[in-house]
């Protein structure tokens, strides 16, 4: 595929928030498509290790269908917010990470007693640190807010290339969707000995 092929590909499939509110009817499925496409090796391996860690607890308990379903709708809502809170935008958004974080708001509600193990720098020596999902999840979610404050109050593109506001939208969404989608407890299987999450 040449470089002019894969540029078109990108203005096809990619979100473009500028040209969805202009018209809608014709450019809604780019809220779909644009979820799977990534700018690069190190995006779609982030995206999918996160999905990866967080996913299969919370597909546990609401069965392949409808996680994928939560899935889907956490991304447009993404796409959306990111849409509304940059409107004027030609810039193709593409990537997973809206959806994803749909995904970690669910488990943030579903287990925020799980224990994160994370690697934290003090210095230049690396500590691998045990963390409550609540503590881990919530500092996520709150440099995501900081990060599009900035982001909207900077000039666009000066401040990382970011959707900042599809996180909050789809980590919003997914908190919201949780209850529609979650299962009775005793028909899901539970992956882990009870006495491995406290809750």
């Amino acid at each position: 595929m040449t470089s002019q092929q894969l540029e078109r590909l990108v203005q096809l499939l990619a979100l473009v928030p500028a040209d969805l509110l202009a018209e809608p009817w014709r450019h809604w499925p780019t809220l779909i498509t644009s979820m799977f496409l990534h700018g690069g090796w190190m995006h779609i391996i982030g995206n999918m290790w996160t999905l990866y860690l967080f996913g299969d607890n919370v597909e546990d308990r609401m069965g392949p269908a409808g996680y994928l379903i939560f899935y889907l709708l956490s991304g447009v809502a993404a796409g959306l917010t990111h849409a509304l809170t940059t409107p004027d935008s030609t810039v193709p958004t593409l990537g997973a990470s809206g959806a994803v974080s749909g995904v970690l708001g669910a488990y943030l509600l579903l287990y925020p007693g799980a224990r994160i193990i994370t690697l934290i720098i003090v210095v230049i020596f690396p500590l691998f640190v045990e963390l409550p999902a609540i503590l881990f999840i919530g500092i996520w979610f709150l440099s995501q807010l900081y990060s599009g404050t900035l982001a909207l109050l900077l000039p666009e593109g000066s401040f990382g290339g970011v959707a900042w506001w599809a996180h909050v939208g789809g980590f919003v969404m997914g908190m919201l969707l949780l209850p529609l989608f979650k299962k009775p407890e005793r028909r899901y299987r539970r992956r882990y000995p009870d006495e491995y999450w406290p809750w």
